[in-house]
């Protein structure tokens, strides 16, 4: 963000702090810049008289989002300059109840990487304290810390550094009693203490550098601007009995409530699922993300919900005390959705009493008053909003979080009346509060199932991130499925089909393809091993998409044990078009390796879907606070559809796994999602097809590929280096060849459309196939299809511009009225 952008709005020619510093001979020095980012007011605190006013920090004084947001991430910026992309990847930022929760998560988005949080003062049941200090002039001093990951701020040798943002840095006090606290509980060796204004005395100076010398860490400075503000003697009796006699003379404006109070409405945002309301249990990167890519849809409905005028006019955003960051995002966003033509403003309310004078040269020229509507543990009393009443707005856009959407938020004498008697409209926009996992109700993962107890590979060849579901009942008729699936009755995963038993024909011809294509999938196996170890060794950690992925990842762990030693892991996961990947399975992944090692494997790509889906699944896993760090790339054996970039070919063959089902996957079913059979913490499902043990192939196939391993070693190594200098960035030619195919059968359900052999295949074995699309001179790769497609009675259709060897369609509209009276597929169009 440049400077210019985001420069401050300056209006006034009178100093705010003209008034308090003529009474009591406040003296505010410092550069250039200081008294455009301060002014003075007096506060009703026996601790302290005087107030230093923030022009950008969007507590007391209304102010361009933009410009506040600014001002927070252009100082993580220069943080993250300082520490080293590094270090500033692994820092944590903590912020300060209730003022500089917005700036404190403003400066960790500058720093891009780090997760935040925050003190505060609202005690949350089922969150253990990790940690609590506190702040001497503060009208409500103990800060609690109650992150929900109890291992955010330990410390040790390894440390991160700690970055600690207040709006102002005046004594040094909260922030030695901060450091104090955490460094007794987590000692660290460095911390950087970040702030709008550094006014320090040099006494104060001198304190902090002691201080850091006393506890052996170094400490840092980072602020925007540095001055001094002297204070005569007796300052503060003279300053409350100022505060005494002005408020006798009630000098601040009277504003009459309105005639006709404005329409106060609710408007949905829509939050992202799992993205907390802030920072006060933590706030992580992966929430970063979801929240920034929801923001500009949840400003279009809040500017949707406002009228015409207000669209045009002066909107206030108004936040909630430590309810800061959210309300500041969404008036970020808002801004950029209703453009130059609106003047949006963000501020928010406070439990700090501050006189309010209504003069130039002062800082806090309004005042509103009303109750806590938030249940506060400290019993109830008055909350305030500033500089709210006579400045002209439109409309006010009141945020709150769900736990302060309460019957005072609505009372007559309530926040949302006291703002409807000063503007032309209110809208409520309610955030959800966040609810930790309580600590003491630890979700218990399940373990992988292994053969000979589940599958028929050996124990060490995969770990089945699955529930053992084999003595459910779940396969239907094809055609019953078929019908269900297309209906919307039914979600293919939620059943399985009937096993398909090969003829003894077609188990000819899968173990003649076998014997004619071990080499070639020898050589693919090879490649795409060599370049996942060069690309993401030097020890991933295998994870293939159940079932079809199952034998390549198999077969990648044998090859590099067989060529390079090592002995990998390897995991079976579940993934389910439409549902998403299993999210149990990759918290379990999480708990015993680095998400970063993680490579997933399927067998083949077709269109795609399975590679967006994965991406997408990822991507939601991470906004509801999943752990982060899993790279969704797949690795395959072959990638027709030119829709990765990790591939051992992208040419499209047979690949003799795809001609059976469990049969040759270790007798291992397709992967089930019910939601009567899977709860929130376990595994997906599948079963094991003991009972098919005579016409298990799966050892065969892999016994046929690895004995051809040492035959193509050699054009391996030449394939792997000549993949690694090629540019391997997808095409996506196979998805616009499946949308134009879909279009000119008349479809028009892509999810219909199944390129590829082994795709075909599949469409054959599992669903009510139409019509088969096999490209013109296609060779013996074809076999297999022709013979399945003519014991279904399907037609094959010769096509010229084909990108696949073929394409399979599933009948579209399908109901079992659709067959013919010998329940074969029906002919034609």
């Amino acid at each position: 963000m440049s400077e210019r952008a985001t420069r401050e709005e300056n209006v006034d020619v009178v100093w705010s702090g003209d008034w308090v510093a003529e009474r009591l001979g406040v003296a505010l020095e410092g550069d250039g810049e200081l008294r455009e980012l301060l002014g003075l007011a007096l506060r009703r605190n026996p601790k302290r008289a005087h107030l230093l006013v923030s022009n950008v920090l969007g507590k007391h004084v209304p102010q361009k989002p933009s410009v506040v947001y600014g001002a927070g991430y252009r100082l993580g910026e220069r943080v993250r300059a300082l520490l080293g992309e590094e270090e500033a990847r692994r820092a944590v930022v903590l912020g300060y109840a209730e003022t500089a929760t917005g700036l404190g998560h403003a400066v960790a988005d500058g720093l891009r990487d780090a997760p935040y949080l925050h003190s505060t003062r609202r005690p949350v049941a089922g969150v253990a304290q990790a940690g609590g200090f506190e702040e001497a002039h503060s009208h409500a001093t103990s800060h609690l810390l109650l992150p929900e990951d109890p291992e955010l701020l330990a410390g040790g040798a390894e440390a991160s550094a700690l970055v600690l943002v207040d709006d102002e840095f005046s004594t040094g006090n909260t922030v030695l009693n901060t450091i104090r606290a955490l460094h007794e509980l987590h000692p660290r060796d460095r911390y950087v203490i970040v702030a709008l204004v550094d006014m320090r005395s040099p006494a104060d100076r001198d304190r902090l550098t002691a201080f850091a010398a006393e506890i052996g860490a170094r400490v840092d400075l980072v602020t925007r601007s540095t001055g001094t503000v002297t204070l005569p003697d007796g300052v503060l009796e003279r300053g409350q009995a100022l505060v005494a006699a002005q408020e006798a003379e009630e000098t601040g404006p009277v504003h009459e409530a309105a005639a006709h109070p404005a329409p106060v409405t609710r408007v949905g945002l829509d939050w992202p699922a799992g993205v907390p309301d802030g920072g006060r249990h933590g706030f992580t990167p992966a929430h970063r993300a979801a929240l920034e890519a929801a923001l500009p849809g949840m400003a279009e409905r809040i500017a949707g919900a406002l009228a015409d005028g207000a669209r045009r006019g002066r909107v206030l955003v108004l936040g909630f005390e430590e309810l800061m960051y959210a309300p500041l995002r969404l008036g970020t966003a808002l801004e950029a959705a209703l453009g130059p033509e609106a003047e949006i403003r963000y501020s928010t309310t406070t439990r700090s009493p501050v006189l309010a004078v209504d003069d130039p040269g002062y800082a806090i020229r309004t005042r509103l008053v009303f109750p806590a509507h938030d249940a506060p543990a400290d019993g109830p009393g008055d909350r305030y909003a500033y500089n709210v009443a006579g400045a002209g707005f439109d409309a006010v856009v009141a945020v709150v979080d769900s736990t302060a959407d309460t019957p005072e938020l609505h009372a007559p004498e309530g926040l949302l009346a006291r703002l409807a008697a000063h503007t032309g409209q209110v809208l409520l926009a309610v955030v959800p509060s966040y609810t930790p996992t309580p600590v003491s109700e630890p979700a218990v993962l399940p373990e992988p199932l292994r053969g000979p107890d589940f599958s028929s590979y050996a124990p060490e060849d995969v770990g089945w991130l699955l529930q053992d579901l084999s003595d459910t009942e779940l396969e239907a008729p094809t055609e019953e499925r078929e019908e269900a699936i297309q209906s919307g009755g039914a979600h293919y995963a939620e059943s399985l089909p009937v096993e398909y038993q090969p003829s003894a024909e077609y188990q000819a011809l899968f173990t003649a393809a076998l014997d004619a294509s071990a080499a070639r999938i020898a050589r693919a196996v090879g490649t795409v091993t060599e370049t996942v170890l060069a690309e993401r060794g030097p020890r991933p950690v295998l994870v293939s998409l159940a079932r079809a992925g199952t034998p390549v990842g198999v077969l990648m762990r044998r090859w590099a044990q067989h060529r390079h030693g090592l002995d990998l892991p390897h995991y079976a996961i579940s993934i389910v078009r439409g549902r998403g990947i299993d999210a149990t399975a990759l918290r379990w992944l999480a708990a015993h390796h680095d998400p970063a090692d993680v490579v997933f494997v399927d067998g083949w790509t077709g269109k795609g879907a399975i590679t967006r889906e994965l991406a997408a699944a990822m991507e939601e896993f991470e906004a509801s606070g999943g752990p982060a760090g899993f790279d969704p790339e797949i690795a395959v054996l072959a990638d027709p559809g030119g829709c990765v970039r990790t591939y051992g070919t992208r040419e499209d063959f047979l690949i003799p796994s795809a001609c059976l089902n469990s049969t040759v996957s270790g007798l291992i079913s397709r992967t089930v999602l019910r939601a009567d059979l899977v709860g929130p913490n376990d595994f997906h499902g599948g079963k094991f097809y003991r009972e098919l043990a005579d016409s298990d192939v799966s050892g065969d196939f892999l016994t046929a590929v690895t004995a051809r391993f040492d035959e193509v070693a050699g054009q391996v190594e030449d394939e792997a280096k000549e993949l690694l200098a090629a540019d391997r960035a997808p095409t996506w030619e196979g998805w616009a060849a499946v949308e134009r195919i879909s279009e000119e059968y008349g479809i028009h359900d892509v999810n219909l459309v199944k390129p590829g052999v082994g795709e075909t295949t599949r469409v054959l074995l599992r669903r009510v196939p139409w019509k088969i699309l096999a490209r013109r001179g296609a060779g013996t790769d074809l076999e297999h299809i022709r013979l399945l497609a003519q014991q279904r009675g399907v037609p094959v259709e010769e096509v010229d511009d084909l990108p696949y060897s073929c394409v399979g369609l599933i009948h579209p509209r399908y109901t079992r009225g659709a067959t013919g009276a010998d329940g074969k597929a029906v002919k034609g169009a």
